[in-house]
């Protein structure tokens, strides 16, 4: 069976939106997006590929987009690597995110919130640290339980709030077509 086109825009669309939102949320409190201590609000979004797999390409643009307008602001620290190895870290764990999203706890996806966790806070941990003091074990440690506790709020705590309202409300059939 073909497949029809307009499904493939209407993905390249959902993808879009995914990014704006990204974008706008990290954008709009740069000063709790960047740093050693952060929460991303955007980072809630991070638990969409449960519900579209169209959403892994859209919080990957999104966080290029806003990692490289951060950049341009001053206000990632983390620089150039941020972009690159912030937003692979991103595709990454939105990926394993879609990957185990039929793994449920009580219906729901607890397991799909932990990639963006763990792998930010490992690569962003590693950045910041090299960006800030050049590496040493202790201080990567440091900075990677600080990112870690920021994405786990952000990821965990909010995004299983964020799927419960999507999923609860029926909102996401809307939103995703499912």
């Amino acid at each position: 069976m073909v497949k029809k086109p307009a499904n493939f825009f209407i993905k390249i669309a959902r993808s879009g939106v995914v990014a704006a939102m990204y974008a706008a949320l990290t954008l709009a409190v740069p000063s709790a997006s960047f740093g050693l201590v952060q929460f991303r609000v955007a980072e809630a979004l991070t638990i969409l590929p449960v519900f579209d797999p169209a959403a892994i390409a859209g919080l990957t643009v999104g966080c290029a987009v806003s990692n490289t307008v951060g950049l341009a602001m001053g206000a990632n620290i983390a620089g150039a690597f941020d972009i690159l190895f912030g937003t692979l870290a991103t595709f990454a764990a939105a990926w394993l995110t879609y990957w185990l999203r039929k793994i449920r706890f009580k219906g729901l996806p607890l397991l799909s919130t932990l990639p963006p966790v763990i792998l930010n806070a490992v690569v962003v941990g590693l950045e910041l640290t090299l960006a800030l003091y050049g590496f040493s074990w202790r201080k990567f440690m440091l900075a990677a339980a600080y990112v870690g506790i920021g994405q786990f709020a952000a990821c965990t705590v909010c995004g299983l709030v964020l799927y419960a309202a999507l999923h609860r409300s029926g909102a996401y059939r809307h939103l995703f077509g499912g």
